[in-house]
């Protein structure tokens, strides 16, 4: 009889052992020459060296399984045992970046976003521009997580410039991640869609995954990371610089933005815009442009979008006109002159 200690990482508990140790009773019934106890998450084996040895094997698969699908249940864990394909791997899309914490596939739903995904496999900085619900965000996110979970990385950084769309608020109350949640809260909603709770809390704590405003990123070194500046459009040519060489090696970086809301002062030009102009031509940094075509919100998300772009394109028409009928007002003043 021999013992061993088997170590559960890259995994959420709960989903592991099931509902009230569900998966963990049924490995019991499964294992009966085997002595099984689970305490946090050490497994704890003795028994039989044959059945341990295949008790140990299917184990990392039941990992590697609930690492990569956000899932696990009674038929994944008999198929595992049986030696059989999980209808998960048997029916997996060649497309999938990664799964939700509810196990469902996450992958682009359109051209541009396939187009990005397939940039960030050959080019080490990628901007993603585009309009609000094209996804750019949330596929960067989800690249990062499928490098994490691969062990291509050792961490996540996520970064935003606090600019506040329109509006002034004041002293925000709390400490200071307190008063910069608030900004980077959309970038929380993605990875909470991704990274089961208790993991994604033992990530941040762990600095694994670190969520800070552009302002502190200034000296920093960013080795083995993917790092994401979201809302780009918001930085100032100053900012973007500093953020831009902040990379180390073994780093992939992506940069994400709207030039069409920019909550700028108008006197301010927007360091993204500028980027654009300046590394269109650099080696090994790929530029993706999203268009309406890519929004995947609501339906009207898309019609506000197209509403606003003709809006503003009739707008600068009008302003173009007003210019040349005014210098040729202008004009003939000076001629009667």
């Amino acid at each position: 009889m021999i013992e061993k200690h088997l170590v559960l990482d890259d995994v959420d508990l709960r989903t592991f052992y099931g509902v009230n140790n569900i998966h963990l009773q049924m490995l019991k019934s499964l294992y009966p020459k085997l002595r099984i106890m689970a305490r946090g998450n050490i497994i704890k084996v003795l028994g039989d060296e044959l059945e341990m040895c295949a008790f140990e094997e299917n184990i990392g698969k039941m990992k590697a399984h609930c690492a990569k699908y956000n899932s696990l249940d009674e038929e994944v864990i008999l198929s595992i045992v049986k030696g059989q394909k999980t209808k998960q791997d048997a029916s997996e899309d060649g497309n999938v970046i990664c799964y939700s914490v509810s196990g469902k596939p996450i992958q682009p739903r359109s051209e541009n976003q396939l187009k990005l995904v397939d940039s960030y496999r050959t080019n080490d900085m990628l901007f993603a521009i585009g309009p609000a619900g094209s996804g750019k965000t949330y596929i960067s996110i989800a690249l990062a997580v499928r490098a994490l979970k691969n062990k291509e990385i050792r961490k996540i950084i996520l970064s935003r410039p606090a600019v506040e769309a329109g509006e002034k608020l004041g002293f925000l109350p709390g400490d200071m991640k307190e008063k910069i949640d608030p900004y980077l809260q959309p970038l929380y909603d993605a990875l909470q869609d991704m990274i089961p709770a208790q993991k994604l809390n033992e990530y941040m704590e762990t600095n694994v995954i670190q969520i800070a405003p552009l302002a502190f990123m200034r000296g920093r070194t960013l080795n083995d990371a993917v790092v994401i500046l979201d809302e780009a459009q918001n930085t100032t040519t100053q900012q973007i610089k500093m953020f831009l060489t902040r990379m180390g090696q073994n780093t992939k970086m992506i940069v994400t933005g709207d030039l069409t809301q920019i909550d700028l002062p108008h006197s301010v030009r927007s360091g993204l815009l500028q980027a654009t102009q300046v590394l269109s031509e650099v080696d090994g940094i790929s530029f993706v442009q999203m268009s309406e075509k890519d929004i995947v919100r609501h339906r009207l998300v898309t019609r506000i979008v197209n509403a606003y772009d003709a809006f503003d394109k009739a707008e600068a028409e009008r302003k173009q006109r007003e210019k040349e009928l005014k210098k040729q007002a202008t004009d003939q003043l000076q001629s009667a002159l």
